[in-house]
């Protein structure tokens, strides 16, 4: 089953079950989805509508789970706990979708390997780092956590 059809299954199931947070999520998504699906336009007749497979999918998806991050940090900025708590619940609805990720000692073990094959050795060498490294976990972490990690390595590597 592709992961289009498993979201529309999981959208009938909340349906269903009365599941309002859970339906409106999905529904979002799935309109995404089918957005990102559209050509661009002015795109030629020959690039009609193109079917995402799943990595496509799961592009989408990060896409909509940092913009649910970016919205939680801006409305606790805003002392909205309300729609910060309502856009967490959505977070966790949408992250159940996507792969495991790695845990901060798990990035940081990859990192320490990047920096020393690379001859990084101060703050300043975070240039050479973070391309390299992002190449090797792309879809395994995410890109906030293994810019700490490579921070704290290289401000301790200074120190």
């Amino acid at each position: 089953m592709s992961l289009k059809d498993q979201l529309t299954a999981d959208l009938r199931d909340a349906m269903r079950s009365g599941e309002e947070t859970r339906k409106s999520t999905l529904r979002l998504l799935i309109t995404a989805i089918r957005n990102a699906e559209i050509p661009p336009e002015g795109a030629t007749a020959a690039a009609a509508r193109v079917e995402l497979d799943d990595d496509g999918v799961l592009t989408v998806i990060r896409r909509e789970v940092k913009q649910r991050r970016d919205s939680i940090d801006a409305f606790a900025n805003a002392n909205r706990k309300d729609l910060a708590d309502k856009e967490e619940a959505e977070l966790a609805i949408l992250a159940a979708y996507l792969p495991a990720q790695m845990s901060r000692d798990e990035i940081e073990v990859i990192a320490r390997e990047v920096i020393q094959r690379v001859g990084a050795s101060s703050p300043t060498d975070k240039g050479k780092v973070m391309p390299v490294i992002m190449a090797e976990l792309r879809d395994k972490a995410e890109g906030r956590d293994i810019n700490a990690v490579v921070t704290d390595l290289l401000a301790g590597a200074s120190s």
